[in-house]
């Protein structure tokens, strides 16, 4: 299996579990001290860490390549990454970080890693972000936010991204494109959305101190254990929903007739991000190979 963002909190916890199963998992992580660190820890050959900043598509590119020169198949494909950025920031490309970390590096890992998951027989992508959740939207006025920037919505707005995407994502299996039952002959790909809640997970992640401590100690009383939010994620890459799309928030399905998951926005959305690629390509700025299309 495959974790981005998985050298802390549930992606980390999530690897040692799959680990423990005898799964093959590769973490993908921005820093090679920490994913260092989980090897070390793991002490299991089942284990690969491979160092990348996903806010790259360049990144997104490599670690793409390398996992298909590796792997015939990939059985689940688990997304944390994610980090907090309290003043605007653009990545190489000239996208808003956290557009680019939090939704894009999702949307291209899970794309262009279709063809594997394909070749897999129960393969399953699990999103981790905040479904369930109606509060933020897509700025399709200003999807980079280069207006009014604030950590918060650019946050808000990346997790709604995120629950388009696997609305999308699903409506592509269902009908059979972009290697459903149909054309490539594959295995369905089961898309979950998960809402773990306030969990016990990267708080040590905020760049602010006051913050950062502020979150910690509301965390050791309000919010779950790791162990107990990552124990879904453990049994859905055993035995994925039956569904093309699940969407869990806490423990409960959500009802996918809300207005966050609507399949019109999904597609504009899909619209939207492939013409941001496009433009870069015409730029002459990298992006990754059509594997999955």
């Amino acid at each position: 299996m495959i974790i981005s963002g998985g050298t802390d909190g549930m992606g980390r916890a999530t690897a040692l579990e799959r680990l423990a199963r005898g799964d093959r998992v590769t973490v993908i992580g921005s820093s090679e001290a920490k994913g260092r660190t989980l090897v070390d820890h793991a002490a299991n050959p089942n284990l690969r860490f491979l160092r990348a900043d996903l806010s790259s598509i360049a990144e997104v590119e490599r670690v793409v390549a390398d996992i298909a020169e590796r792997h015939d198949a990939v059985d689940a494909l688990a997304l944390f990454a994610n980090r907090i950025s309290p003043k605007r920031r653009e990545t190489v490309d000239g996208l808003e970080f956290t557009f680019a970390l939090y939704y894009l590096s999702r949307y291209l890992l899970g794309s262009r890693l279709r063809p594997l998951l394909n070749a897999a027989p129960a393969p399953v992508v699990i999103n981790v972000a905040g479904v369930g959740n109606t509060a933020g939207r897509i700025l399709w006025e200003d999807p980079q936010l280069t207006r009014g920037y604030g950590q918060v919505r650019a946050q808000l707005q990346a997790g709604r991204a995120n629950d388009l995407l696997g609305v999308a994502f699903a409506n592509q299996s269902g009908s059979g494109g972009n290697g459903g039952n149909g054309g490539n002959g594959g295995n369905t790909v089961r898309y979950v959305l998960y809402h773990p809640g306030f969990t016990r997970s990267g708080v040590d992640g905020h760049p602010n101190p006051l913050v950062r401590g502020t979150i910690k100690l509301l965390a050791t009383f309000f919010a779950r254990p790791v162990a107990d939010a990552v124990r879904p994620i453990v049994e859905w890459i055993d035995n994925p929903p039956t569904e093309p799309l699940s969407a869990i928030d806490r423990g409960k399905a959500v009802d996918k007739s809300l207005k966050t998951l609507d399949p019109g926005d999904a597609a504009r959305l899909v619209a939207y991000t492939e013409d941001r690629l496009r433009r870069l390509r015409d730029l002459g700025r990298p992006e990754a190979p059509q594997t999955g299309r």
